[in-house]
């Protein structure tokens, strides 16, 4: 079943840690009911790149444990490999293959970072790895099907770090074409990932999805970047020294307190930030030792205020939850100048189902849009849907030229530069696309309502409801610190390969902050 992906091929593995450096040990772990099997690894960027390969090892078959999804698989290492010096920094995709296994169920992919040894460019791209891991269903529950614990050593649902590339279908916010109407209820995307067999993860996560499309675009283009996941900022914020940018692209959800605290002490001592995310920073979460088995990433999201275990043992500012949940306190909008809250879902089930799938532009003299030639009014990253399916947005309001200004709003920058925004909302109970499984008994409007605004009364809901896709820049730390720039929402990237304006906003934001960016592909 494709809700279901364990073992669903004959072959599945992972990548002992999700980041390896120049000569360290790469552990593959291996379990498949096939006596041989292949190992193909690619670094992959402009194109796919072979950099190792072995044929004909020895299969093992190690059955999951029950409790794989939040303590690991703990399978043996069925390949040690010591990363080369001259790996480039880079994304490396492990294919897998078994060749006497079913067709159709005799491949499957691993990956892994190789992250430089010392700064090798001036940009970092961060890889949303928590934000993967929390819609992983591998081995039993996600973040999202009941779980409250997710480990990283377990293999990704399948499609989610490789599949192959269609026109729309595994889109969420599906973009429409002339004469179609919007795919509501998700049927498009549902059908298309049954019929391969694809977890409903791919359309919210994973290598495939989101990174690989801007990595492709970027490194076709010249740029070329250093690579951490998210857990690597955990352990050491001070990667994040000395690069000029920080990037973050695609869906970016999941954040622990050592992740931020290093981006924030970057930004505050003069690094420059940009999120050309969704749902950015929205739940924040612990990275805990699962005993037995390895790295594990606790969230009790919904039901954290009253089930995570430190609000009873007399902790609550450690409380797993909505980064701007009142006990909590830190929301995500004092450093991104914008949030959730504020603007959750475009095409999206029933939250603004009509859109454009673009962002109206007003202040057409900024430079995030030189050389766009763009115009007050204009909409930018309609041709596809480059503003679904998630986003942040912030509080609006309209000066005496009638252009937008942040509403006060408390935690929110001073220093707010509004340059385009589209509607967005919060969905409640029943408004979701039929195809997907929403809470089962309150939706994130109602949620918001209640955390945020005291209740579920008919005004609550009202302020819970309305909000927008925003692009800005702001100084979260003033004139002393770096600029930190939002563009939000999770399709931002399918627009860069086929919309000049897209591809030049976000060229104007790497060239800003790292002009040297650019080498020969």
């Amino acid at each position: 079943m494709p809700d279901d992906p364990t073992f669903f091929d004959e072959i599945e593995g992972y990548a002992g840690r999700l980041s390896y450096q120049p000569g360290d040990t790469a552990a593959i772990h291996v379990s498949t009911t096939s006596d041989r099997f292949h190992v193909t690894i690619e670094r992959s960027g402009a194109e796919r790149q072979t950099v190792w390969s072995a044929e004909g090892l020895p299969g093992r078959y190690t059955p999951p444990p029950p409790d794989a999804d939040s303590r690991g698989c703990r399978w043996p290492t069925a390949v040690d490999l010591e990363i080369p010096r001259e790996w480039r920094p880079g994304f490396y995709l492990v294919t897998l293959a078994a060749p006497a296994a079913s067709p159709g169920r005799d491949v499957t992919h691993a990956g892994f970072v190789v992250r430089a040894e010392a700064r090798s460019a001036s940009t970092l791209l961060v890889l949303a790895t928590n934000t993967w891991n929390a819609y992983n269903n591998w081995g039993g529950k996600s973040l999202y099907t009941g779980g409250t614990r997710v480990c990283f050593q377990r293999p990704f649902g399948r499609g989610m770090l490789s599949r192959p590339t269609v026109d729309r279908d595994d889109r969420k916010a599906r973009p429409t074409r002339w004469g179609e109407d919007p795919d509501v209820d998700g049927q498009h995307f549902q059908s298309y990932r049954t019929s391969m067999n694809y977890p409903a993860a791919i359309g919210s996560s994973g290598w495939f999805t989101f990174e690989r499309r801007f990595v492709q675009w970027a490194e076709a283009h010249g740029r070329r970047f250093d690579y951490a996941i998210s857990a690597d900022i955990d352990r050491d914020p001070s990667i994040l020294d000395g690069y000029d940018l920080v990037l973050s692209v695609g869906h970016d959800e999941y954040w622990s307190d050592s992740q931020r605290a290093g981006l924030e002490a970057y930004i505050a001592a003069g690094g420059n930030f940009a999120s050309f995310s969704g749902n950015t920073m929205f739940w924040r979460v612990r990275h805990e030792e699962a005993d037995p088995g390895g790295d594990s990433m606790v969230c009790h999201k919904y039901t954290a205020h009253k089930t995570d275990p430190v609000i009873a043992e007399g902790r609550p500012e450690e409380m797993t939850g909505m980064w701007c949940d009142p006990i909590v306190g830190r929301p995500e909008w004092s450093l991104l100048g914008a949030g959730s809250a504020f603007g959750l879902y475009n095409r999206f089930g029933d939250a603004v189902a009509r859109g454009s799938g673009g962002f109206t532009v007003y202040r057409d003299d900024h430079w995030l849009v030189e050389g766009t030639g763009l115009r007050y009014g204009d909409v930018l990253g309609s041709r596809h849907g480059a503003v679904g399916y998630e986003t942040v947005g912030t509080r609006i309001q309209f000066d005496d030229e009638q252009l937008p200004i942040a509403a006060p709003t408390e935690g929110l920058p001073d220093d707010i530069e509004i340059v385009a925004f589209a509607p967005a909302s919060n969905l409640a109970m029943g408004e979701y696309p039929a195809s997907i499984s929403a809470l089962s008994d309150q939706g994130d409007l109602e949620f918001v309502a209640s955390r945020l605004y005291g209740g579920l009364d008919e005004r609550s809901l009202r302020r819970a409801r309305h909000g927008n896709a925003v692009m800005l820049v702001c100084r979260p730390f003033g004139s002393t610190g770096g600029e930190v720039v939002t563009v939000g929402t999770t399709d931002w990237v399918f627009g860069l390969a086929d919309d000049p304006a897209v591809a030049a906003v976000t060229g104007n934001v790497l060239d800003r902050y790292n002009p040297n960016s650019r080498t020969r592909p």
